[in-house]
């Protein structure tokens, strides 16, 4: 009797970032994904901790696409002893090129960064959860394989690639599983989204992981002409207001759309003369893999589309500490979710500034400094230091690469039937609730399943699947904001709300009490452990 497989979930599972999940048919075991956490620090804190499986008993990894809360992980795996091959599409590995060493370089370099501030000169030094040569290695064990084909990833474990209209090459993975047929959707794009075609897969599955970032939310249907309207409403009445317009970027896939629609009004006149300083190095080194996969994607004409005048792209650190002299500007900078790299520094520099605006265009997630922005923070905490915000702080929602509710819902329908499970993943609690709910109410499956991190469900041929283990509780109250959250927003505004009471004996009589509080809660601690 042929084994039955298992699923599990090590991360994506009740939060947006870090996919991975881990697939069993007998003895032979591959992961789909191998992502980075991001978002809080304590959810970040789990990058750092061992794997919760033997990397030596891992034969393959099938990633969806290149973003780094699906691949960020690799180099770890690959300097833990995994040795064999991470199967992707062509376009996806171009771009693994690029993004992980990139990835190791930021690991070495916060980690030095860290290390150089004065409020951690007490604590133990910060290491690099891995390093650029450990990413070298990993892009090395990338093997290209063909949408649409079927390879053999492991005995006993057929798969091939999809479509998924994300970014660039990435795909959703249909698997066969000694006879139990399985989908991973990874991420999923809108319809209509600029690049690329539309999602596309098969139908009649035993089980469906589907991705549910936009689970909650219906954007405005509008197409490339009414978004490039909006992003030029946005430049204009930034640059009237006399600062810089930031936009912080993810380098893959975000900045090109951007920069194919301002070459677009530039073209049409909209945009007289604007200077665009693209500062990511790796956005610069992804616009040349798009360049070079033109012939693939709609809405490009050859890649000269992305060297235009107007657009500078920024190489070294002294140049992009040159752009504090800048005004009137567009200044696009990575990371997208405001939690490292060079848009921080831009950050700093400007947020303070009422006549500058930040301009946000893709997904915050919970606990980061972007999200933190978005929902209307007077301060915020950067690098150690305390910054007011002054500037203006917009968003427009149409750049999201990800399907919102109604395409869930629609590519899942499209999927049907679906004899067994589907597995909600890859989102906050609220999404992924309200997308249970409608899939629930839709019937498109026996049963429609939010996996926590860490459970474990065997998947049957033609059933719903079984729980095998439960998920880490401990992670239930952290995977959003925590108390480094908490205590940043505390600190932030403590200063201002000392000022707010007018007598420095009561200040200080304010402080005392705080610091009361505290020993006395550790006194509490103490007796309740003996």
């Amino acid at each position: 009797m042929l084994p039955t497989p298992e699923i599990t979930f090590h991360g994506a599972a009740g939060t947006v970032t870090g996919s991975c999940m881990e697939l069993r048919v007998g003895d032979q075991r591959i992961l789909i994904d191998c992502g980075l956490f991001q978002g809080s620090r304590t959810l970040e804190t789990l990058n750092r901790e061992p794997f919760d499986f033997k990397v030596s008993e891992i034969a393959a990894v099938i990633l969806t696409h290149a973003h780094i809360d699906h691949s960020g992980l690799l180099p770890k795996l690959v300097a833990e002893g995994f040795r064999g091959r991470i199967w992707c599409t062509a376009s996806t590995r171009d771009l693994l090129y690029h993004m992980l060493p990139d990835a190791g370089r930021i690991q070495e370099f916060e980690a030095a960064r860290r290390n150089r501030r004065a409020d951690r000169a007490d604590e133990p030094p910060f290491e690099p959860i891995y390093t650029e040569a450990d990413a070298i290695s990993a892009y090395e064990q990338s093997h290209p394989v063909d949408m649409e084909h079927w390879f053999e990833a492991a005995p006993g474990i057929r798969a091939r690639l999809w479509n998924a209209g994300h970014i660039l090459g990435s795909t959703s993975v249909e698997v066969d599983a000694n006879g139990v047929h399985l989908l991973f959707s990874g991420d999923i794009g809108p319809e209509h989204k600029a690049f690329h075609p539309d999602p596309d897969a098969p139908t009649g599955f035993d089980h469906v992981v589907c991705e549910s970032t936009y689970g909650d939310r219906i954007r405005d249907d509008i197409t490339i002409d009414e978004r490039r309207q909006l992003l030029f409403a946005e430049i204009q009445a930034a640059l009237t207001r006399g600062g810089n317009l930031v936009i912080p970027v993810f380098a893959l896939e975000r900045t090109q759309e951007l920069l194919l629609d301002i070459a677009r009004l530039i073209e049409t006149k909209s945009l007289p003369n604007p200077r665009v300083f693209i500062d990511s190095p790796l956005a610069s080194r992804a616009t040349d893999v798009f360049a070079s996969h033109a012939d693939e994607l709609e809405d490009v004409e050859g890649g000269d589309l992305f060297r235009i005048p107007a657009f500078h792209f920024v190489a070294s650190v002294n140049e992009s500490m040159a752009l504090n002299n800048v005004t009137g500007a567009i200044i696009m900078a990575a990371s997208g979710m405001c939690e490292a790299g060079r848009i921080r520094h831009h950050l700093l520099h400007n947020l303070g500034n009422r006549h500058s605006t930040i301009l946000f265009v893709g997904f915050q997630a919970a606990g980061t400094l972007g999200r933190t922005l978005l929902d209307g923070a007077e301060r915020v905490r950067i690098s150690g230091r305390d910054v007011a915000v002054r500037a203006q702080i917009r968003r427009i929602d149409s750049y999201s690469a990800h399907a919102d509710q109604d395409d869930l819902r629609a590519w899942v329908k499209a999927r049907e039937p679906i004899a067994g499970s589907l597995f909600l993943t890859h989102g906050e609690a609220g999404s992924i609730e309200t997308l249970r709910r409608l899939m629930q109410a839709d019937g498109v499956a026996q049963s429609v399943v939010p996996p926590q991190i860490g459970e474990r469900f065997a998947l049957p041929k033609g059933e719903a699947a079984k729980r095998l283990s439960t998920g880490r509780v401990d992670l239930h109250p952290e995977v959003a904001r925590d108390w480094q959250n908490d205590y940043a927003e505390f600190s932030t505004g403590l200063k201002q709300e000392l000022r707010a009471i007018q007598k420095a004996a009561d200040r200080r009589e304010a402080l005392h009490r705080m610091r009361e509080v505290l020993h006395s809660y550790q006194d509490h601690r103490r007796r309740h452990k003996h």
